[in-house]
């Protein structure tokens, strides 16, 4: 059974590990932050289900997509609280496949771009800027404990395919980009 209240003192448990951490501490903030993105992604990928203009994302079902996604997050995660999981090299190069074949479809980038149109683009450019900044505390998080680079990898590639996807759910749809008019 589930209990509650043994971190009434500030301090934590990592899964699978008897050291207890603080909830203040770079790991714990980082977990916090990779758990955050995941549960993102998971609000993203039932939206997503609904939108049948995006079943397939270069020959890939998008729900499906985005679950490899979200175990790759668990696995950056588990790496991080020191279990012997691993992102593979693997995993990132087929998510860079799909940036690829994504960036075929949609026109070339020209400026940056106000983050909007439809309301499945604006939710994965939010995604992208969660997973940047948990990508930051995986790189302070580096500076303390062993990283593969391939999390640190995937972390890059996993906003990169964020910010493709959300363009091209607009291109998808036909909702113009806006660029920024800086006034």
């Amino acid at each position: 059974m589930f209990q509650t209240g043994k971190g009434d003192d500030g301090k934590t448990r990592v899964f699978g590990c008897e050291q207890r951490l603080s909830k203040g501490s770079l790991v714990t903030e980082t977990l916090g932050s990779l758990d955050e993105a995941n549960s993102f992604l998971g609000w993203c990928k039932t939206k997503a289900a609904k939108e049948k203009k995006f079943d397939k994302i270069a020959d890939q079902n998008l729900v499906d997509l985005l679950a490899k996604a979200q175990n790759g997050l668990f696995s950056v995660q588990a790496e991080l609280a020191g279990a012997d999981k691993r992102v593979s090299a693997e995993q990132v190069a087929k998510m860079e496949e799909v940036i690829a074949a994504v960036e075929k479809e949609i026109p070339p980038i020209e400026s940056f771009i106000v983050p909007g149109g439809c309301e499945l683009s604006a939710m994965f450019d939010f995604g992208r800027t969660i997973v940047r900044r948990t990508e930051r505390m995986v790189v302070r998080a580096k500076e303390r404990i062993p990283i593969q680079p391939e999390s640190l990898a995937f972390m890059n590639r996993l906003s990169s395919l964020l910010y493709a996807l959300a363009r091209l759910s607009n291109h998808r749809v036909g909702a113009g980009e806006e660029k920024p008019n800086y006034e």
